[in-house]
């Protein structure tokens, strides 16, 4: 699949029909997407008679012409948004996301809505009310999660990049696991407006690529202040794409000690290994860290994303948009029917725990205690970046992709998944997964996390990485 800016070019340059990549897009993922074996990775998708009839300028935009996916959770104009939801089928906001808009207004066309865990609860979109999605590296495996979806449709070169949200890895795991590039921003960098809330302190929108290029190119046009969202913060946005040639000569790379432990399959753990000796090659200066509070990260995150959540869901009642059940006798059993009926297992079960951690009696003991637990994660980040390290490297999954339905019934093996990402999003910092290996066949992802506003770094590392791991 041709990279953003060379599509964009060549609809600007007339070399191109501008709505020729979308249509192109559209036949891949009809092509791909459905029957038996099929990606599944889109629940809305513009059909063949709407692509034919797509007009699209060629003025000048960023993204003319470029083809684009958007999870589901995002709201968007001419497309349902149902959260991978019973609870939400067919609804259609009557208004966009912040980032959407802005990817509209530089000229991208959106060319359909992807698959996801449901309301962004999981980490193999197996809990999607609409079917799981298939990796496209090999089918009888997962793509990770929840951003599944979004991840496969560009590791099958339907689209060259995708939109996701990251609460705790939902775009880095993913792209980790479908052999791509996922970015989480620093937390307050890009609009949340138009996202729909999981757990409000740690979602974030993030960015799929087919390259450390695309993802630039995107997140470029998507980040800046919006007033509309409170948690958007008003700092210039750097040129991430001026970073592409400078290299790694002079970068400090600390590698955390707690990331390389017994829970690292070994061929996650030899790809990782390489990467860091590619990095050394080129001329970075490899330096081992401690983040010795990250044994309390998973804990702290799913019990404050829990919590959040079990806030957040309670506005899905059946009485202000959605689907409802009306056969109870009253409100509150219509409320009970209905989210019942359209709240899958995976989302209740999250509802049930946060709404434990924040009852009367217990909230200090959990929530509270998860908050504090949040604050040493972050404090040991701020002591690593304040002694002269420029980026952490550590792998971005413990484990390659697992075959589909081997976790479903282990909630606690699943939540693994996390262990490496959620440090992230507790500390807000920005975060990167680029392909650097294979292991029995499948992707290894490395990760890359820069201090706070640290985007400009983070892509001068990441395109560091991509080229030494393409040259070897």
């Amino acid at each position: 699949m041709t990279g953003i800016a060379s599509i964009a070019e060549d609809v600007r340059e007339g070399r191109v029909d501008a709505a020729e990549p979308a249509r192109a897009a559209v036949a891949r993922l009809r092509e791909q997407n459905g029957g038996p074996q099929g990606l599944n990775a889109f629940l809305a998708a513009l059909s063949e008679s709407e692509a034919l009839a797509l007009k699209v300028s060629s003025d000048g935009g960023r993204l003319s012409g470029v083809p684009v996916a958007i999870k589901d959770n995002l709201a968007t104009v001419g497309f349902p948004t149902t959260c991978g939801s019973r609870i939400l089928e067919g609804y259609r906001p009557p208004y966009e996301a912040t980032v959407v808009k802005r990817l509209r207004e530089e000229g991208a066309v959106i060319v359909g809505k992807t698959n996801l865990d449901e309301f962004a609860m999981g980490s193999s979109t197996e809990n999607s009310a609409y079917g799981p999605v298939r990796n496209p590296c090999d089918p009888t495996r997962v793509p990770g999660g929840s951003s599944g979806g979004s991840a496969a449709a560009v590791a099958a070169g339907i689209v060259s990049g995708a939109l996701g949200s990251d609460t705790g890895g939902s775009v880095r795991q993913p792209a980790s696991f479908c052999g791509v590039v996922g970015v989480k921003p620093t937390y307050g960098r890009v609009s949340r407006y138009g996202l729909v809330a999981f757990a409000s302190s740690l979602d974030q929108v993030g960015i799929f690529g087919a390259t450390v290029a695309d993802a630039a190119e995107l997140l470029q046009v998507v980040a800046g202040h919006d007033p509309r969202d409170s948690t958007s913060v008003d700092l210039p946005v750097p040129d991430f794409s001026e970073e592409r040639d400078t290299g790694a000569e002079g970068l400090v790379v600390g590698v955390p000690t707690e990331y390389f432990g017994d829970a690292l399959e070994p061929g996650v753990k030899a790809s990782c290994q390489a990467a860091l000796d590619m990095l050394a090659a080129g001329g970075a200066q490899i330096r081992e860290v401690s983040l010795p509070n990250t044994r309390y990260a998973l804990s702290a995150y799913y019990v404050i994303a829990t919590a959040e959540a079990s806030s957040n869901l309670a506005r899905f009642d059946g009485v202000r948009y959605g689907a409802r059940d009306s056969s109870g006798k009253d409100l509150g059993e219509m409320y009970e029917r209905t989210r019942t009926a359209g709240f899958g297992r995976e989302v209740k079960r999250r509802i049930l725990l946060g709404t434990f951690a924040l009852t009367a009696g217990y909230h200090d003991q959990y929530y509270g205690r998860a908050q504090r637990a949040r604050g040493l994660v972050s404090a040991d980040f701020e002591a690593v970046f304040g002694g002269g390290v420029d980026v952490l490297f550590t792998p971005t999954s413990p484990t390659v992709a697992f075959p589909l339905g081997e976790r479903v019934q282990d909630p606690l093996q699943m939540y693994l998944a996390d262990v490496f990402t959620v440090t992230a999003n507790l500390a807000g910092l920005p975060a990167i997964s680029v392909p650097v290996g294979v292991s029995d066949g499948l992707p290894v992802g490395g990760q890359l996390i820069a201090p706070k506003w640290g985007e400009k770094t983070l892509f001068r590392a990441a395109f560091a990485l991509e080229g030494a791991v393409e040259a070897a």
